[in-house]
């Protein structure tokens, strides 16, 4: 692989891994939705996506007439197609560093505080003043725990009260550090070295495979 396709395929997953690695040494829970944990997984593997079916199929005729804006309808186009996919997820939370057993108390009360007639079962949660159903899926390998939309009859202002007051109570709450962590810092910082040590090492081919890309 030529520099420019190893600093495309591997440029947006180091930055990723490496965000991702500073998340999990946190000893707070950080909270997210699973519609933003899927977008930036999205962009993680973008490059893979230009390097790969996008550079293997783009008709050769569209990029000598559009020349580089071929590549920007390109990307919009995945763009458009992950919102697409992202439209269609059901609502999800995704809090990283965390255990299920440190989760549970934090959620009890945050669900008692939002509505009286919520009930558990199991570990399976059915909000019905806010229209939310939900289960637990701890992971306890990457420690983090969701909290996973169960039917379609859901309602996103209720999932929005949700995720804001268990974000609210997760600030006081403090761990140990996620190990996992160490191993994805450790592979952002090669990506990002393998990238500088391409790049630095062949510019010329760097231009080459630009043009070729370009088909200048």
């Amino acid at each position: 692989m030529d520099p420019l396709h190893t600093c495309i395929a591997l440029g947006p997953l180091a930055m990723y891994l490496l965000v991702l690695g500073a998340i999990n040494l946190s000893s707070r829970p950080f909270l997210t939705t699973g519609t933003r944990d899927a977008a930036a997984l999205s962009i993680a593997v973008a490059g893979f996506v230009v390097i790969g079916p996008m550079e293997l199929f783009v008709p050769v005729d569209v990029l000598a007439f559009w020349g580089g804006w071929a590549w920007g309808l390109l990307l919009a186009a995945y763009a458009m197609f992950v919102i697409l996919i992202l439209l269609m997820l059901r609502p999800q939370l995704v809090i990283y560093n965390v255990t299920l057993e440190q989760l549970r108390p934090v959620l009890d009360e945050v669900v008692a505080r939002l509505d009286s007639d919520a009930n558990w079962a199991g570990e399976s949660l059915t909000m019905p003043s806010l229209v939310v159903q939900l289960h637990l899926e701890p992971t306890a390998a990457l420690k983090n725990v969701q909290l996973v939309a169960i039917g379609p009859n859901q309602s996103f202002g209720g999932w929005r009260r949700l995720e804001i007051e268990l974000a609210a109570a997760l600030r006081s709450l403090r761990g140990t550090p996620n190990p996992w962590g160490t191993s994805q810092i450790i592979f952002g910082l090669t990506f990002a070295a393998l990238i500088t040590y391409r790049l630095a090492g062949d510019p010329g081919g760097v231009q080459q495979a630009l043009n070729e890309m370009l088909r200048r």
